[in-house]
This record gives C-alpha cells, structure tokens and sequence, in this order.
C-alpha cells in the first residue's frame, strides 16, 4: 500500500546486500579492471613455469591499495589447475624472519606445519628442496608486503636463501616474487652484494587508480554486492571521490560496506551520501587498522605509549615504555625505526636546551584514533 508506513523500510531478515563477501578485504574479484598490463608482465615472468623451468624472478611495487596482493591472487588461481607448478603466497606482516618464511613453505609443500622446535633451519630447507626435487615441481614464492623484512633486517637471508636453492640441492627450481607497498625502499640498494649480484627481477609498478577507474571498480562492486537499485551513481561517485582522496582503493571498498550496513540500521532499503560520509570516520582508517593488527605485543604497546605521551621526547616516551615491557633501549630504537617506515609515527630530531639533540615523536594519526584501534 503506498500509505503503509513501512513501505522501503527493511524487514527482519531482509539485506540491502546481495553477496557481502565482495566488500571484503581477501575477495578476489572476477573482473580485474585496469591492471592488463601488470598482469601481462606477471605472466611474461610466470609461463616458464608453466614449461617446467625456473620463473623469472619479479619485483611488485606500488602503494596500498592498487592491486598487487589481488593480481598475484588471480596469477596464482589460474597457475592451481597447471601441473608441476606449486604456488604460495606469504604474508610478510606476520611473517617477518627467515625461519617463519621457510616454515610457511614447508606446510606449503607437506600441507601441514614443521615442528614448532627442535628443527634447525637446514633441515628445514633441505625438505622442502628435497621436497620439490622428488616432486618435480616447480615452486613459485610470492613474499607479500616484503617491506617487513627489511624492517627486520631479514630480507637479505631469505632472498639469498630462495635464489641459492638450486646450488643447495641440485633440480631445486624456485622463483621469487617481492611485492613492496613502501615507496620510500629502495629494495635492491638495501640488500646485500650477495643478494643483489643474483637477484635481478622484472619490475612491475602499480600506480594508484585514476577516479575514473575507481569508479569502475567500486561500480562492479556494487553489481555484485548489493541488490539493483540499492545504491544511486551519484552516491557511488561520492564514495569514489572520498576513495581517490585516500589513494587507497581499500578504502572505498570497506566504505561501500559500512555505507551498507548504516543504511541496513536505518533499516533503509537504499544507501544514502549521509550514510556514505558517516561511515567514512572509520573507512578512512583501514591502513591504521590494517597496521595495527599485525604488530606484536611489544610494538602495541609502544604504539599506545605514544598516543598517551604525544608531542614528548623520545626519551620520555621511552621511560614510560620500558617500565611497561623491561625491554632495552636498543629494541625500543628499533621499533620506533620500523613504526617510522610503517608511517605509524614521525620523528623528527630537535634542539632541546640543556640536553643538545633530542628525537621528538609524533604519530602520523589522531591519538584517539589509534587509542581506539588498539
């Protein structure tokens, strides 16, 4: 009836969402806009794998959000149904040493984890080589967010240790894909001379999405996710606009999402610009989130000591740090160094009178922000 008061309003179990798994972080789409030719240069690398041969090693740069992670997805999706190829991808955020990386190859090729102790790292490598040689595979290692490596000093051993497969154990053939969203890292001058004299990559740059390709993919998006006529284009083009202000394209996809969701609270049968730029408080944070949820114990909690003590000097903040945790000065410097690369903080070093140079911190987000994330 067109007098019914609760016509356009949701009922119980009624969604404005048709599939919301799209506007999920790990959905890997179907249609793959605007990267032809990355994925073009991904498969130049991949195909000699394919013929039983080593890959060409290959170096993925770009900023968050442009891409990389879903173009290796889809490489790897289409490379599952090759024989003779085996592919991993390693999440380097949770997985930051040698040891770690190797262990997730291993439950790669044996499909379950090595031992948690009593397994030396030779021994472990000489499996999972051995492992391949047996098979006649070829292996195709994808280090995902590499970045965090070499905030570990760990990126020069791993490599090395990938690319000298073949030398430890004869047939051993791997390739190695290194996919970096820090631009300030020069990848190849930061690792060792023994690494870089071998490891000579492809490099493949992911640029940030136009508006107008955003726009497309936000749209596919909502194709898929919501029901027809749940959201109008002009609405859409607003999320676009909020998305190509963050150069993050996760942003908008998380956004689209929380829109929904405020609209499903109103229990409102279309999504609104209000419920877009009420969601976007917290949209605008999903690299802070992101972050945050891969840092260990220790590295929280400098990062809450920092909000709690904005605008101190370093040495402040470290008092209050080392009575929370005993750790030392030296492990305090070097997560400070990493939450710098990370872009979670900012340093900068000042003349304080009376104490010559001092290192001032700062966190490169509203303090209640992080307090709240954490």
């Amino acid at each position: 009836m067109a007098d019914d008061p609760d016509e356009g309003m949701l009922s119980w179990d009624e969604s404005v969402f048709q599939n919301e798994h799209v506007f999920e972080i790990d959905y890997v789409p179907e249609a793959f806009r605007h990267r032809e030719s990355q994925v073009d240069s991904l498969k130049h690398c991949l195909r000699p794998a394919v013929r039983g041969s080593r890959p060409l090693n290959a170096m993925v740069r770009g900023p968050p959000g442009t891409g990389k992670t879903t173009a290796i997805q889809k490489m790897f999706g289409e490379l599952s149904g090759k024989p003779s190829v085996r592919t991993t991808r390693v999440n380097c955020q949770v997985n930051a040493t040698r040891y770690s990386v190797f262990s997730q190859l291993f439950e790669t090729m044996f499909d379950y984890e090595p031992p948690s102790s009593g397994i030396s790292f030779k021994k472990l490598f000489g499996q999972i080589t051995e492992k391949l040689v047996e098979e006649d595979e070829v292996l195709v290692v994808a280090l995902d967010d590499v970045n965090y490596l070499f905030y570990e000093s760990e990126a020069s051993d791993t490599l090395y240790s990938l690319l000298r497969a073949h030398e430890e154990h004869t047939g051993a053939r791997i390739g190695v894909i290194v996919i970096s969203s820090d631009p300030d890292l020069d990848l190849i001058d930061e690792l060792d001379g023994r690494v870089q004299s071998v490891f000579r990559p492809e490099e493949i740059y992911f640029p940030v999405y136009g508006q107008q390709e955003i726009v497309d993919i936000l749209n596919e998006r909502v194709r898929r996710g919501f029901h027809d006529d749940v959201i109008a284009d002009s609405v859409t083009e607003r999320v676009a606009e909020l998305t190509a202000e963050s150069g993050d394209l996760r942003v908008g996809i998380d956004l689209l999402r929380r829109a929904g969701l405020n609209a499903e609270m109103r229990a409102s049968k279309t999504v609104t610009v209000e419920d877009v730029e009420s969601a976007y408080e917290k949209s605008k944070f999903v690299h802070l989130s992101r972050s945050l949820e891969n840092l260990s114990d220790s590295e929280r909690t400098l990062v809450r000591v920092i909000a709690e003590h904005e605008g101190e000097q370093a040495g402040d903040v470290y008092e209050a740090f080392h009575d929370e945790t005993d750790l030392g000065y030296t492990r305090y410097s070097e997560i400070i160094n990493k939450l710098d690369n990370l872009g979670l903080v900012q340093t900068e070093y000042t003349d304080v009178e009376g104490r010559g140079r001092s290192r001032s911190l700062t966190l490169a987000y509203d303090p209640d922000a992080v307090l709240e994330r954490l």
